[in-house]
């Protein structure tokens, strides 16, 4: 039997636990996020997938989650390896800048040097050897002093991802595929998604940040130097009697911004920023559409069918059913549709028009229908 490698040396993994998922309603609720379901088939939910996956990375003693105080009880059920001084609640969301940037406080406090990586709770990762080594390189571009972007070779020219603009080769030790950013792009239209695959200078966003705790502080400071004075006060009461006190007042009024905008944006503008090229394979799970896609293994005339007890008679149809109530659904002649039955609420659409899904979940905040979401 072969030896598991040994975690990586001053590396903490943080997993940012939140956000609803609102492209996946009415599966995803705000009392049930997208990383406490399973969408994969794999008998787990994401956020146990992400443990899994960053457990040898760091040891299951250095993984610290932040998520909301109504998620602490399902997500302690999830990982119940997961430390008590590893949990970090947010009373209400902040944005990814408030999450990551509180964690790399409390971690640098306690160990300073520490090198964390942040990981989100619902992504779908296969090819656990080319992560490790993924990972690996950029520890090592981390430990050189760069911000460090991981970074996903495209397939296909999608949309519902954002995208790095790489530039030129960097000469790290123990990092030799890391490359230096010259931008990042938001989510981009099909001429122009298909303009950056054709171009072969263009990475999909991943999403995953690895730095040394206090250059990713540094970074926040120098962007918004409210929020971080904000941040540091938050750690230096975290591990005392104070804590409950401080973030019933600081946390609050932080500012909303995602940390694309506070670090890699002008990170990338100062040629300080590094990207790894993944070769795993690596979604989102963005939509409902790529649901079926993880699921059609390539073919695209399968019905992917998801739901302890689901029962669908399906005749030349496909695209993806999730069932929850055990009512019987027919699909008759239809393609690449979408059908999400709930006990209160039903979806139907088509895997083409799964990003829009999020405009009906803005409707039903307008309308007042919040016992749907």
């Amino acid at each position: 039997m072969t030896q598991a490698p040994d975690p990586l040396e001053r590396f903490y993994s943080v997993i940012p636990a939140g956000g609803i998922g609102s492209r996946l309603w009415p599966l995803s609720r705000a009392d049930a996020p997208k990383f406490l379901h399973d969408l994969t088939g794999s008998g787990q939910t994401l956020l146990r997938d992400t443990w899994d996956r960053l457990a040898p990375l760091a040891g299951d003693q250095r993984i610290m989650v932040v998520t909301g105080r109504a998620h602490r009880a399902a997500v302690e059920a999830q990982l119940p390896e997961l430390a008590d001084l590893n949990v970090v609640l947010e009373s209400e969301p902040r944005e990814s800048t408030a999450a990551i940037g509180l964690a790399a406080a409390i971690l640098q406090k306690r160990e300073p040097g520490v090198i964390i990586g942040s990981f989100a709770a619902d992504h779908v990762i296969k090819g656990a050897i080319l992560f490790r080594q993924t990972i690996v390189e950029a520890v090592a571009a981390a430990d050189a002093g760069y911000i460090v972007a991981i970074g996903i070779r495209p397939t296909e020219p999608a949309i519902g991802f954002g995208y790095i603009k790489t530039a030129a080769q960097l000469d790290i030790p123990g990092a030799p595929n890391a490359q230096s950013v010259d931008s990042f792009v938001e989510k981009p239209d099909l001429a122009t998604a298909e303009a950056y695959v054709a171009s072969g200078h263009y990475l999909w966003n991943a999403g995953m940040f690895i730095a040394r705790a206090d250059r990713l502080l540094d970074e926040i400071g120098a962007a918004e130097p409210e929020l971080l004075a904000g941040l540091l006060e938050l750690a230096d009461a975290w591990d005392t009697p104070r804590r409950g006190a401080v973030v019933d007042r600081v946390w609050p009024k932080l500012k909303k911004i995602a940390i694309d905008y506070t670090v890699a944006e002008p990170v990338a503008a100062r040629g300080q920023l590094a990207v790894i090229p993944g070769q795993f394979d690596w979604d989102d799970v963005g939509d409902f559409a790529s649901i079926a896609k993880i699921h059609a293994n390539g073919r695209k005339r399968d019905l992917a069918i998801l739901g302890e007890g689901a029962r669908v008679l399906a005749d030349s149809a496909s695209g993806i059913v999730v069932s929850h109530t055990g009512r019987m659904i027919a699909l008759i002649g239809v393609e690449d549709i979408v059908v999400i039955d709930t006990p209160d609420a039903l979806l139907v659409t088509t895997s083409a028009n799964a990003q829009k899904v999020k405009a009906v979940v803005d409707a039903l905040k307008l309308s007042g229908s919040s016992d749907v979401l």
